[in-house]
């Protein structure tokens, strides 16, 4: 069981998360460095081409939305969710949307995860061989809500452990977030729904109220 920042939740899972860092000294034991780090430039490569054709489906140039990330960040997480033994007791983590602006999910072949659609919850069972990908908050406000970040959650079970890999793709602290202008005209009844903010201000905002099942981008409408 671990809690994170402030929630009020317990979770039934361990996690490992890595950044993309320059080391000047090779301190560490070496034990995946080179896989990862090989993982994480391909997963960046996949995650700006999906960007582009994200900002081509909204009528927007290709590096439209990259170029609204300031200097970029990236940071991978591995999650490890063992055999619980009164799974119906707690969530492996309980519903939220990502407050990054899209996620790239790696899981093996255990059933774990679900999104919530038309009010119930459903389960996206594992297809070998394929990513998961999860719009998060800042595309739904630069896409002035084309795009829905999405509700999320993991449950545990009593007999298999499960393991997923998420890397998330976020702007830089300072970036500035908002709506696309292309995707705003008052006259045509398309007002921009979210008001401007730094992503450090958001972030902020989402890990001090916990894991909310609410949607933190309520807080910055308009």
């Amino acid at each position: 069981m671990r809690n994170l920042n402030n929630t009020r939740h317990a979770f039934y899972f361990d996690n490992i998360d890595t950044y993309i860092l320059l080391l000047i000294d090779d301190i560490y034991i070496c034990v995946c460095r080179k896989e990862v780090a090989e993982y994480c430039t391909s997963v960046r490569g996949l995650t700006l081409r999906l960007l582009g054709a994200i900002s081509e489906s909204l009528g927007l140039d290709r590096d439209y939305v990259s170029g609204q990330l300031g200097s970029h960040g990236q940071h991978m997480a591995m999650n490890y969710y063992p055999p619980c033994p009164e799974p119906e007791l707690t969530y492996g983590l309980p519903g939220h949307t990502d407050p990054n602006l899209i996620t790239i999910l790696l899981q093996d072949d255990v059933p774990g995860l679900q999104v919530l659609h038309k009010g119930k919850w459903v389960a996206v069972n594992p297809i070998p061989n394929t990513f998961i990908i999860n719009i998060g908050d800042q595309m739904q406000v630069i896409s002035n809500d084309r795009y829905k970040s999405v509700l999320h959650r993991a449950v545990v079970n009593s007999d298999r452990e499960r393991i997923s890999i998420p890397t998330f793709y976020c702007p830089s602290p300072d970036a500035v977030i908002g709506s696309a202008p292309e995707l705003v005209d008052d006259e045509d009844r398309r007002p921009a729904v979210y008001k401007k903010f730094t992503y450090q201000e958001y972030y902020d905002k989402f890990w001090n109220r916990g894991f909310a099942t609410e949607c933190c981008l309520d807080m910055f409408k308009v």
